[in-house]
């Protein structure tokens, strides 16, 4: 099968996490394509591919090798964003892409141009994948699975290639934070592993922010507006304030590469109750750690300020930056950096703006910096991906494997 086709075929299922779901996985319907996932890789001779409770997919395909060493693994995720619709995908194939701007949807007049969104210029005679300009594409991260997947699918077909144990992994929940809850390092039994989860296949990811989340319950005075005078408070405006006291410049608008940012990722209220739901974001952890002190400052005053206890801030860690475990396994990145070279393309390092599964499974035991899918502007209309690098990909992946049954 060709990746394009494996591709489109993921994509159809619709596969959208839910943030406040109690059930694990958070949606169902990711369920569906776990077991697709669980048959595809048996026919492809993975016997002891299973999908386990907690929706994750797991299998092993044994070494050909007489000299085993590292056991690899390689994990991508099944869920879609929140953010945006996953259902009735409708995909648009352009063949040799010129540089011109590509019209996702003529009514809603969205276009992709390289005027705005320059990476297109790199992408010059690559086949691309855009949407139509209703949902999301989902290549975030089912361009991961069907890299893994062809890569398997190569594997199975080619007998003669020699590697150690690998070790794949389909994870639901990722987009809300969730994909490694239940994850199994011990039974995944990897040395260490690679999520196939980033942008541009010339990237190898290995620092990512550290992550907190703060919510900020805001209780007003709600009085009838006739005889408010001096009575009313009303938690929408106090809300208001309270963002207003948050540094400008740290607005994720404002910010890129290494800086940090607070970003406002939902706000709901009345009169009486407003709820707002605030991302901490920074590479550097003592930083991090200032921006959630900058909260509880914030909230202090205003309490002093109203003369009771008018906001509660609850701040959880999602994830840490996992460049500070890593630190001491460099050579799983080195190993990348040579096979993405020897394939044809510069390569370098680059800091995720953002987090993966590998995050916390880093901090679980299993080191697991992040590679490209030739994925682009994710959780929106405007995603699009790149099948030539989706292709060269595979190609990368399998010369990591071939490196390691070679020591």
């Amino acid at each position: 099968m060709e990746i394009k086709e494996r591709f489109l075929n993921y994509v159809s299922f619709d596969t959208q996490s839910a943030e406040n779901s109690q059930t694990v996985p958070s949606t169902s319907k990711q369920l569906k394509l776990g077991k697709y996932l669980v048959e595809e890789l048996q026919s492809l001779g993975i016997e002891n591919a299973l999908l386990n409770e907690y929706g994750v997919v797991y299998g092993t395909i044994p070494s050909n090798n007489n000299h085993q060493g590292d056991v690899i693994g390689f994990i991508a995720h099944m869920d879609t964003s929140p953010d945006a619709s996953g259902k009735d995908i409708n995909p648009q194939i352009i063949k040799n892409y010129q540089g011109q701007k590509i019209t996702l949807n003529e009514d809603k007049k969205l276009y992709l141009d390289p005027e705005q969104y320059p990476q297109l210029l790199h992408l010059i005679h690559h086949d691309l994948i855009t949407t139509d300009g209703t949902t999301l594409l989902g290549a975030d991260d089912k361009a991961g699975i069907a890299i893994i997947m062809q890569m398997v699918e190569y594997l199975h077909t080619h007998p003669e290639f020699k590697h150690n144990d690998i070790q794949i992994a389909f994870t639901p929940d990722e987009e809300i934070g969730c994909g490694s809850n239940h994850f199994d390092v011990k039974y995944f039994n990897a040395d260490y592993a690679y999520t196939i989860d980033g942008g541009d296949i010339h990237i190898i990811e290995y620092e990512n922010f550290n992550a907190f989340s703060a919510k900020v319950n805001i209780h007003g005075r709600s009085i009838h507006p006739g005889s408010a005078k001096n009575k009313m408070i009303n938690s929408t405006r106090v809300a208001y304030e309270f963002d207003s006291l948050l540094p400008v410049h740290m607005r994720p608008e404002s910010t890129e590469g290494y800086e940090g940012f607070n970003h406002l990722h939902a706000i709901q209220g009345t009169c009486e109750e407003t709820t707002m739901d605030y991302i901490i974001r920074n590479h550097d952890l003592q930083q991090a750690k200032k921006q959630c002190q900058e909260f509880i400052d914030i909230v202090e005053f205003l309490n002093k300020k109203y003369g009771y206890q008018i906001i509660d801030l609850t701040i959880t860690e999602s994830y840490l930056n996992m460049k500070e475990a890593l630190k001491d396994h460099m050579f799983i990145v080195e190993q990348a950096l040579a096979a993405i070279k020897e394939n044809g393309l510069d390569a370098y390092c680059s800091p995720i703006r953002g987090g993966t599964d590998g995050a916390r499974l880093t901090f679980m035991g299993l080191p697991c910096p992040n590679l490209g899918t030739g994925g682009f502007n994710y959780h929106g209309p405007y995603e699009y991906c790149s099948l030539t690098m989706m292709e060269k990909q595979v190609q990368i992946l399998l010369h990591i494997l071939k490196s390691t049954a070679s020591k």
